[in-house]
């Protein structure tokens, strides 16, 4: 019940888009049509559910100060907490290139599609921010980390998937001049973020 109630607060309240604003250059970017915004945020929910338990390991097991007595009481001392930010960048970006080549090879038009956006999942900050709050919180296990991986991809994809919905439908609206393009979307994405507030409280 515990991991249920973080998958769920991880998609609704902690949501990574409206309650933290992570990720929301790709998220501005790339959610014109519903059809790319779904496979971005299928790639990036991909990313956060194999690179947050990774993380995990490699803190638990490498990086905490103490956490190689496993290699003996040689060891038990060492503390290489100030490389975690770094080992969280290289494990992100070696996921991004996996699934950088996966996407080109399966799906070429969804590629294209999504252009630069793709390499530059290796530097969106929603991915980093959910190994930073991994790292933060002290999961007990690999298995919560996953969970609350699961979660806030699943959040981040239903925020892009919504915006691109609403683009889409009001692509022949007669919106004022002045507020077309991105303007507008800054308007949408703080109502949608108002929306999710009412969310806020939900304990199962």
């Amino acid at each position: 019940m515990e991991n249920l109630n973080l998958f769920v607060k991880s998609i609704f309240i902690d949501n990574m888009v409206f309650a933290y604003f992570l990720g929301m250059c790709s998220y501005l970017a790339v959610s014109k049509n519903v059809k790319t915004a779904f496979g971005l945020g299928i790639a990036v929910t991909f990313m956060l559910v194999v690179t947050i338990p990774l993380n995990y390991i490699l803190n638990k097991y490498v990086l905490e100060p103490g956490a190689l007595a496993w290699l003996g009481d040689g060891y038990k001392d060492v503390d290489l907490s100030f490389l975690g930010l770094i080992m969280f960048i290289a494990v992100i970006a070696s996921a991004t290139q996996l699934v950088e080549m996966t996407v080109e090879k399966f799906a070429p038009a969804l590629y294209n599609s999504l252009g630069i956006f793709l390499p530059l999942i290796a530097v969106n900050c929603a991915i980093l921010g959910g190994a930073l709050f991994m790292q933060q919180r002290e999961f007990d296990t690999c298995w919560t980390a996953t969970v609350y991986g699961a979660g806030s991809g699943i959040g981040w994809l239903l925020a892009i998937v919504g915006l691109a919905a609403i683009r889409e439908k009001i692509a022949y609206s007669n919106i004022p001049p002045a507020l077309r393009g991105v303007g507008i979307t800054f308007i949408i994405t703080g109502l949608m973020g108002i929306a999710f507030m009412s969310f806020m409280g939900i304990k199962l």
